[in-house]
């Protein structure tokens, strides 16, 4: 596959490699909640398709569908913390001028309402 086959040319040509590496291991060891919302997409839950662990420009999202520009992003305790609040704003705002629409869940909301979780992800599909 080349860069610009869909899957590569959202990262940041400089970064790339770095990022990819850190894509790599996050790949293998998923967060529960990662694992859980990963299967139901891969189940054919959505309507499209989507990539886990996938960089955009500098960063590297939780899952995306390319084709719909959607972000989902799954955040664990440490998201609620100010610092890391201010952060992901920066990175949502970040993403947003890329084109993208970025939606955010806990994982206790994933682990504890899958189906509501999907429900929300295909609403905001159809947007």
């Amino acid at each position: 596959m080349g860069k610009n086959d869909g899957n590569y040319n959202t990262a940041s040509p400089d970064r790339y490699l770095l990022l990819k590496d850190f894509a790599i291991k996050n790949k293998q060891f998923p967060t529960e909640a990662e694992m859980l919302l990963w299967q139901h997409i891969r189940a054919g839950r959505l309507s499209v398709k989507f990539n886990r662990q996938h960089i955009i420009g500098d960063y590297i999202v939780d899952f995306v569908c390319i084709e719909k520009k959607l972000v989902i992003e799954v955040d664990g305790g440490y998201h609620s913390e100010y610092e890391q609040i201010e952060k992901d704003e920066f990175r949502t705002e970040r993403l947003n001028a890329m084109g993208f629409t970025v939606i955010r869940f806990s994982n206790e909301e994933v682990i504890g309402n899958i189906l509501g979780v999907i429900n929300k992800i295909k609403i905001k599909l159809l947007e």
